[in-house]
């Protein structure tokens, strides 16, 4: 353990913990095995850490939401196993309305960026530096999201997609897509995050097809998924693009193409 930290005894901490100095951790925490944190780290009561977690300098966990309507209930801020969060990066606890922020597993969260009340976080998610997502965005798994970027409350971030640095997005983002310009757009498929998950060469033609119909051929958003329905068979891959565009609640974004 290092020295100048203020550690709760009410806090229950796993072993391999290694420690720097000047940090604060409060009651109500559960912190799992092997993790490291750097100094001057602040972890809030209803924090709750797993396994192989790096907190580095300045990084908070748990702190009340920035949310007026926050009126102190029992709410919780989770980091899963294995994720990294940089320096400065804060994540807020939950409010009424979830109960829960959540970061996954394997994530990247580069520094000086902040994690709202109530996001939802997917597994081996990166946020690059400078990120702010607001109340109760939803990141979904293997999404890459470029330094800069401002995340409106409610957003939706589809599984596997690449959003440019600085992007302002207001509008939920499909599935496996890259989205770019201003205001955030279509601009392609994120062909190379899905061939290095090991994505087959048939899936990817497939998530084209859907996206050609519904960013390329000059359909509205319902005429353009009654298409897909009507000319692709079910499947997983389908079904997963379909509903999350029938069931946005922004609306998705549009093409720049």
């Amino acid at each position: 353990m290092g020295s100048y930290n203020v550690i709760s005894d009410e806090a229950q901490i796993g072993s391999g913990l290694q420690i720097g100095n000047f940090n604060t951790i409060g009651a109500d925490v559960v912190i799992g095995d092997n993790c490291v944190i750097h100094n001057n780290v602040t972890i809030f009561p209803g924090s709750r850490i797993g396994s192989g977690v790096t907190l580095f300098p300045g990084a908070v966990v748990g702190a009340v939401p920035q949310d007026l309507k926050f009126k102190g209930e029992q709410t919780t801020a989770i980091v899963g196993d294995g994720t990294v969060l940089r320096e400065c990066v804060t994540v807020n606890r939950g409010t009424a309305s979830k109960g829960c922020t959540e970061v996954g597993q394997n994530c990247l969260i580069m520094a000086y960026t902040h994690v709202a009340h109530d996001c939802k976080i997917g597994n081996r998610v990166i946020i690059s530096n400078c990120t702010q997502l607001a109340g109760e965005v939803v990141v979904d798994d293997f999404a890459v999201i470029g330094g800069g970027s401002l995340v409106h409350q409610f957003c939706h971030l589809g599984k596997g997609i690449m959003l440019q640095g600085g992007a302002l997005v207001n509008k939920d983002i499909p599935p496996y897509v890259k989205a770019a310009r201003e205001p955030i757009s279509f601009v392609g498929l994120n062909t190379i995050g899905m061939s290095r998950r090991g994505m087959s060469r048939e899936d990817m033609d497939l998530i084209h097809e859907i996206y050609r119909y519904l960013y390329m051929s000059d359909l509205n958003v319902t005429n353009a998924l009654a298409l897909v329905e009507e000319k692709i068979e079910p499947c997983e891959l389908r079904d997963e693009i379909i509903n999350f565009v029938r069931n946005s609640g922004r609306g998705v974004i549009r093409s720049a193409i």
